[in-house]
């Protein structure tokens, strides 16, 4: 069955590389003719060209020489509220992924493997002065990251919302930063605080170590992929590293978005002293192992010393003070969420969600901007307890039971045919149930 988002066919942009072969030397994205579908506006289709037009551009300008392999691919750039898509070839006739569109990611969808991107992301990046290339080219890498071997299994990083895992952290950002921006002789003692403060961070977590090392995999090489894949110079591709570093120590948690700062700045620094790192990266290294090796430097030995190069002691009484209000943050989620009366669902194979996750102890973790499209139905919530086994999730409990269609504080279900609502295992309590038979 044909996707019920109709197509914006860009086929002037000829992206569909799988087999390494960029755009043809000299081919003028803009020359071809376009076909528009129903869905977007006149100056939102002229904004989607430029969007691919741009990706192609720079696809055909990194060539594959970061990772052998050419990051050119199917494109689909989707505005899941106005159910429309611009791509850069036609769409599979074989039925859309679940939660298609919803979130940047990268799916297998009609026997190839495709490139997703938010209109309202793309829109926001552009409106507010970001590279809208630069996005294009960290989502691209995602497309190829299973085929290099690069894509590992999520980890758990709570201890980065802890005042230690914190502050060890952002001296570690900015022991990074001070050697990005000196590549001379000094960006040395710099690189040897940046690996005290992780050494030390990792000792006081010690499954600390694995779980960073594959977000920043996951994440950090899509991150410097996309920084360098977008720049044309060396004083841009620092620049750009520096703006985004800025922009992830200001979210209000790192424990998903630390691995893009992390593995761009390890991977910026690796590149004038390990030429062609990429190529000989493998799943089982270690950024900043690697860093060490090639620049041949050690982690500081006086750590005290090294933390009050970098304003350590002013760093330590704002994550305090940051953990106080944290704990009052907390105490309220789990009152919606743990406390109850809460309503469970099973959980939801594929799902997405917008901001930053918020740990909340032994109960799991809160995830906000949340929809899943799943085989009991369709949720749409502002935020969602996924438990920390990841079996379950919970929402505060429904204003009624009644019905298909059922709303609660901040969320919103349409429950699937042969799906209903019955009592949990609390008093007060409800959960999803499969309808069976005798229960009908």
């Amino acid at each position: 069955m044909r996707s019920s988002m109709p197509l914006i066919g860009l086929s002037l942009l000829s992206l569909a590389c799988v087999n390494g072969d960029s755009p043809k030397a000299g081919h003028d994205p803009g020359a071809n003719s376009i076909s528009y579908g129903s869905g977007f506006s006149a100056v939102d289709r002229r904004r989607a060209e430029k969007y691919l037009s741009e990706a192609a551009t720079l696809c055909a300008r990194e060539g594959g020489k970061l990772w052998g392999i050419s990051l050119c691919g199917p494109i689909a750039i989707v505005d899941p509220v106005a159910h429309a898509i611009a791509a850069n070839e036609p769409l599979p006739a074989a039925k859309q992924p679940a939660a298609f569109g919803f979130s940047n990611s990268a799916v297998d969808w009609g026997g190839r493997r495709w490139t997703t991107v938010m209109w309202q992301q793309m829109v926001a990046a552009e409106d507010q002065g970001y590279r809208t290339g630069y996005l294009m080219m960290h989502e691209l890498f995602h497309r190829i990251q299973p085929q290099l071997g690069l894509l590992r299994p999520d980890s758990n990083n709570d201890h980065l919302d802890t005042v230690d895992g914190r502050y060890w952290m952002q001296l570690e950002w900015r022991a990074l930063e001070a050697a990005l921006r000196d590549p001379g002789p000094s960006s040395a003692g710099a690189m040897r605080d940046a690996l005290a403060f992780r050494a030390a961070r990792r000792a006081s977590f010690p499954q600390a170590a694995e779980a960073e090392r594959i977000a920043e995999i996951n994440e950090g090489l899509a991150e410097y992929t996309g920084i360098v894949a977008a720049t044309a110079s060396a004083e841009e591709r620092t620049a750009l590293t520096l703006e985004r570093l800025k922009w992830i120590i200001e979210q209000p948690t790192f424990v998903r978005p630390f691995g893009y700062g992390s593995g761009a700045a390890y991977g910026m620094l690796l590149e004038t002293r390990r030429s062609g790192w990429t190529r000989q990266f493998t799943a089982s290294d270690d950024l900043s192992s690697l860093l060490m090796a090639a620049a041949h430097v050690t982690p500081s030995a006086d750590i005290e010393a090294a933390a009050a190069r970098y304003g350590g002691a002013e760093l330590r009484i704002a994550e305090e003070t940051r953990e106080v209000e944290r704990r009052a943050r907390v105490a309220e989620l789990r009152r919606r969420f743990v406390d109850g009366p809460v309503l469970t669902f099973p959980r939801a194979r594929t799902y997405t969600f917008a901001g930053d996750v918020t740990p909340i102890g032994t109960a799991g973790s809160i995830y906000p901007g949340f929809r899943a499209r799943v085989e009991w139905g369709t949720l749409e919530s502002s935020k969602v307890l996924i438990s920390a086994d990841g079996q379950t999730m919970t929402v505060p409990a429904p204003a009624h039971t009644r019905g298909s269609m059922l709303t609660g504080d901040g969320w919103k279900l349409e429950l699937a045919p042969g799906w209903r609502i019955g009592p949990g295992i609390r008093p007060g309590d409800y959960q999803i149930v499969q309808v069976t038979e005798q229960g009908k």
